[in-house]
């Protein structure tokens, strides 16, 4: 499929996904399973080890260094052979490294989306609203920053790497790689109160969605 056509699709997805999941209760079904009513707690603590640092501090550190691989490889290597055999989609991976997380860094920035455990019905203060949505008036608190997943963005990141190879394989195994770790990701932060099921399938969706977009402006630009 074209790639013009796989982002007019990508972003109808998109569009109904954050319809559908404000219209229904599957978020509050879902994130029941991780949430004690009795204690009052999380699967996991925030702040227990050694689940902070596998799936927060080291994947997000992991992350950091495979982006800058990627960046030294293209600045420093470039006349090599392989790297202009696969400039094109290094470019992409850099790219996407970047931007995914900035953009949806930026949707979490003024969204003003609460996390589940800021929700009324998880003994928060928040009260249960769609994104288009506006609080009640006499609801005054701080902006908040929830929505969606910023934390498994830079998993999702990797689906770049899809434009990486050639080889229906192991595009196959790069796209197994960016969901694995996108949703390890993604469900850690699930686990601990930060994020509903819709926070992370949305990111996912939209770094998808930013990823064919930057694919296609790279390969636009290298045919002239």
């Amino acid at each position: 499929m074209k790639i013009t056509n796989q982002i007019i699709i990508t972003g109808v997805v998109l569009i109904f996904a954050v319809v559908f999941f404000a219209k229904t209760n599957i978020d509050i079904e879902v994130q029941n399973y991780f949430f004690d009513y009795s204690s009052g707690h999380w699967m996991l603590d925030s702040n227990l080890q050694p689940y902070k640092f596998i799936f927060y501090d080291g994947v997000k550190k992991f992350l950091i260094l495979f982006g800058l691989s990627f960046l030294i490889a293209l600045i420093f290597f470039r006349k090599k052979e392989t790297i202009q055999k696969y400039k094109r989609g290094i470019l992409i991976v850099i790219l996407s490294a970047i931007l995914v997380p900035v953009i949806v860094g930026a949707f979490k920035k003024y969204t003003n989306m609460p996390c589940p455990k800021n929700e009324i019905h998880y003994g928060g203060v928040y009260p249960r609203t769609a994104v288009w949505e506006s609080y009640p008036p006499e609801f005054k608190q701080a902006k908040i920053q929830c929505w969606p997943a910023g934390h498994a963005s830079g998993g999702f990141a990797l689906l770049s790497l899809v434009f990486l190879f050639r080889k229906k394989r192991n595009r196959a195994m790069a796209f197994i790689l960016a969901m694995s770790v996108g949703w390890s990701m993604g469900l850690y932060k699930m686990m601990v109160g930060d994020h509903f099921l819709s926070h992370t399938i949305i990111t996912m969706i939209l770094a998808w969605l930013i990823v064919l977009t930057l694919a296609k402006l790279v390969n636009s630009k290298a045919r002239g």
